[in-house]
């Protein structure tokens, strides 16, 4: 089984043996709890869905995944990925459908989960994920932007004097999380001297009670499922490819592995329980993540847990005074996040000096194009396929022929080394004498290794080329799988002429 209830909620608490483990849970906890209120209002509007729909969904990702998920201490909420996807269903067909919606991507990803597509990560190359990586915390910056711009001039000192907080308070004390005193602190100050500045209330109205269950209101037609399938599928796959990505950065952070099968498979029940509470859907949240792992330290489901759980009990209870938490403090939490999320080694002079132009490139395309998009699974994609083509065309270069002629002069043996597949295979046909060589012809695959039809074909056509000149050919030397590839293939396939 992927999932067992029991074993979950063991691992909810079992890891929190210690006052100082439990501490810094639960104070990483209540700290993502206050980044996710104007996160999640922000999405909703993105969504086009009152606030509290990206609240409810942030409670239910964020208190689901951490008993059903994979990774430990990574938090997932309402995201703006999933915003930009089903806001054109939601703007068209009305509500009830983006939640239909949700509802059966969350159950695309537990079939997607369950036949092993978090498989396809270990194609993802490095340069890719330092692009990821560099990527995101472009886009936290730049996310905090529209928060510095036509905005009272109080509002800069503030953000000075919270990442100097964040900055110079942990010297004193890792105690206590310094992204959490930095907001406590900025807020007795706007509130104590009466600052007028952006607060979180302005984001929007909070929830006052926890949402309800229940099932969409739409039609249950196949009119509906065809149309709200391509969203749902959209949503699903973006939803797995941010998701699966923040869990394998959060395991190079914290030195750990996690079952990115279970993570995917979680991800889909989490969506499935946020729709029938009518929440619009999420998946992994970077930036929060970021918060909880590398800022605050927490390491553990326990404060995953707490983050959704804070964040209704912030809303419910703490309205009032969360509503008057300046942006300027979130602001500067974010700015810090994205400052320690970008890989500055991966741009250092000495490093680019000695990486391979083409992983540069590589990682460089794929900054670009997240930043372009605003949308990390495009850049994942793109980044990946130009990593693929730059290396086969590393790799085809590496195979090479050179020929040797009997001393008698009746015929001639070839050693070919290196990989044979489609990118290299097809310069192979072109390194042969086929006029001038003698009646038998050897071919030494020792050295080499055939990897799929073209490879083969390619041979075949060797072969074609000098039967229609009298002479024959022999192929020695082929390895296990090549033998049995090239057994299986051979004289199947159309040669050229």
């Amino acid at each position: 089984m992927l999932l067992s209830p029991a074993r979950s909620l063991k691992e909810l608490t079992a890891p929190v043996r210690s006052p100082k483990v439990l501490r810094t849970e639960v104070l990483a906890g209540l700290v993502v709890a206050l980044a996710l209120i104007p996160e999640a209002i922000s999405f909703s509007i993105i969504a086009g869905v009152d606030p509290r729909i990206g609240l409810f969904a942030s409670f239910t990702m964020a208190v689901t995944i951490s008993v059903v998920g994979g990774r430990p201490a990574m938090i997932s909420a309402a995201t703006g990925a999933v915003a930009l996807v089903i806001a054109p269903l939601n703007r068209e067909h009305g509500f009830g459908y983006l939640v239909a919606a949700v509802i059966l991507g969350g159950l695309f990803q537990i079939v997607l989960g369950a036949l092993g597509v978090a498989r396809l990560m270990r194609f993802v190359p490095r340069s890719v994920m330092v692009g990821f990586v560099n990527a995101l915390a472009i886009l936290i910056f730049m996310a905090q932007v529209p928060e510095m711009h036509d905005v009272p001039w109080a509002v800069y000192p503030l953000i000075v004097g919270g990442l100097a907080l964040m900055v110079f308070f942990p010297k004193l004390t890792k105690a206590v999380p310094a992204p959490l005193v930095s907001i406590a602190i900025l807020t007795a100050i706007t509130v104590g001297a009466a600052i007028a500045v952006p607060t979180v209330g302005d984001k929007g109205a909070l929830p006052s009670s926890l949402p309800v269950p229940g099932l969409p209101d739409v039609p249950f037609t196949m009119e509906t499922l065809t149309t709200i399938a391509p969203y749902a599928l959209a949503m699903a796959l973006v939803g797995l490819m941010e998701s699966l990505m923040t869990a394998k950065l959060v395991d190079e952070i914290t030195d750990t592995r996690s079952s990115k099968t279970r993570e995917s498979v979680g991800q889909g029940i989490a969506n499935v329980v946020t729709g029938f509470f009518g929440g619009m859907g999420g998946c992994a949240m970077i930036g929060q993540t970021m918060i909880n792992v590398r800022v605050s330290g927490a390491r553990t489901r326990l404060s995953t847990f707490l983050a959704g759980a804070f964040l209704m009990v912030l809303c419910i209870v703490f309205g009032p005074i969360v509503s008057d938490i300046p942006m300027a403090a979130l602001v500067a939490v974010m700015v810090m996040v994205s400052v320690g999320t970008f890989d500055w080694h991966s741009v250092a002079p000495a490093t680019l000096r000695r990486m391979p132009l083409g992983e540069t490139g590589v990682m460089v395309i794929t900054v670009a194009c997240v930043v372009a998009t605003h949308n990390l699974a495009i850049g994942v994609v793109v980044g990946t396929l130009c990593a693929m083509v730059v290396f086969a065309r590393r790799v085809a270069g590496v195979a090479q022929v050179t020929s040797v002629t009997d001393p008698e002069g009746d015929s001639v043996l070839y050693a070919v080394t290196g990989e044979l597949f489609f990118a290299s295979s097809n310069d192979l046909v072109t390194r042969f004498d086929y006029a001038g060589d003698p009646v038998r012809v050897v071919i030494d695959l020792s050295a080499a290794h055939v990897w799929d039809a073209s490879s083969v074909a390619a041979l075949d056509t060797v072969t074609a080329r000098y039967a229609q000149r009298g002479k024959t050919v022999e192929i020695i030397g082929l390895n296990q799988d090549s033998a049995r590839i090239h057994g299986t293939l051979s004289g199947e396939l159309a040669a050229g002429h």
